[in-house]
């Protein structure tokens, strides 16, 4: 089985990536369970590919996180001037 390409996973909006980002981890989890108490006999890749399916799926959510706080007009806030304090 190939690794998955992030070609695919930019197609997927905002929500989709979070939902997969919990499936993945909960697959990952249960073949943790299942390798815990020796249910797992092969497989073991199947680790390999969830981790690096995470790191794709958290990549474009950063990416998308990014480019929003960039196209974002920046505030024009003055700073505040120094209050004095005359005795």
């Amino acid at each position: 089985m190939a690794l998955p390409k992030i070609q695919d996973i930019r197609q997927l909006g905002d929500q989709e990536l979070v939902d997969e980002i919990v499936k993945v981890k909960k697959e990952l989890f249960d073949l943790r369970f299942r390798k815990a108490t020796r249910q797992l006999d092969n497989g073991f890749h199947q680790f390999k590919h969830g981790q690096h399916r995470i790191a794709q799926l958290k990549t474009v959510l950063r990416e998308r996180q990014l480019s929003q706080t960039l196209e974002a007009p920046k505030s024009t806030v003055a700073p505040s001037e120094p209050t004095s304090t005359e005795d």
